[in-house]
């Protein structure tokens, strides 16, 4: 049985001075989060996901309602505590837990069965999605926030590194992290237990699990997502960008 954690507990003190948490900004008039809800749903892999929430909880949860459990990230200490935090509903409920983020409304019920699939099949302890892109311009600028993907010389993925903590020479890369993941789950509730806050941002980063996984020699796949389902939104600029791709996807 597969599960979902949506990520949807940050401020988005980004976005500026807002009565509403980030997950919550529209583009044509529905709620970011909704597009992420409604892929999910459609994907058939959880009818009823876990969404972690933290900054202005309860707006989420009146936007969201029935339509999934919640698990609370008090103080927001990055994104490997906020997956932590689902750990009391979804230990024992699940063989395997895809993690996505809330703030990410492009992407498809497609694209979510297709790294299920991929990750079931493949038997792999940790499924990376990853995206790669020709440059970080125009309706691409936003790609410029995401970690970026580091591989060996025989092309194996040895790391990722979030831009907070990249040099020059890594900030070049064009491989990015959309963080969407799916990882075995016994596997996945263990390993977060030795996370360390030990980077520039003093956060438990998720995708250190990456490197756990390496080191064990556990089983990591990457999975190819398109860009235009990887876009995020984190200052009001890009949501700009979000709403003329969006209405360009309606049309």
């Amino acid at each position: 049985m597969n599960r979902i954690i949506i990520l949807a507990a940050g401020k988005g003190k980004r976005m500026g001075p807002s009565d509403r948490p980030k997950v919550l900004h529209t583009i044509l008039g529905k709620p970011m989060l909704a597009y992420v809800l409604d892929a999910v749903v459609e994907s058939g892999i959880d009818a009823k996901p876990v969404l972690i929430v933290g900054h202005m909880s309860e707006h989420v949860r009146a936007v969201c309602g029935e339509s999934c459990e919640y698990a609370a990230q008090t103080e927001l200490r990055g994104t490997g505590d906020a997956v932590a935090r689902a750990r009391p509903l979804l230990e024992g409920a699940a063989d395997d837990v895809m993690v996505l983020v809330g703030d990410q409304p492009f992407v498809t019920a497609a694209t979510i069965r297709a790294i299920a699939d991929a990750h079931a099949s493949s038997g792999a302890t940790l499924t990376l999605g990853t995206v790669t892109v020709p440059d970080f311009m125009e309706w691409r600028t936003p790609f410029a926030d995401f970690g970026r993907i580091v591989r060996s010389a025989n092309g194996a993925v040895e790391r990722i590194v979030e831009v907070k903590d990249a040099s020059p020479e890594q900030m070049a890369i064009k491989e990015i992290n959309p963080s969407y993941y799916c990882f075995k789950a016994g596997w996945l509730w263990k390993s977060l237990e030795s996370l360390t806050s030990d980077n520039a941002a003093g956060e438990l980063y998720l995708t250190d699990l990456l490197a756990k996984a390496i080191l064990s020699g556990e089983k990591v796949q990457t999975f190819p997502i398109p860009p235009d389902e990887a876009l995020g939104v984190n200052t009001l600029e890009q949501l700009m960008i979000a709403e003329a791709l969006m209405k360009a996807r309606a049309r």
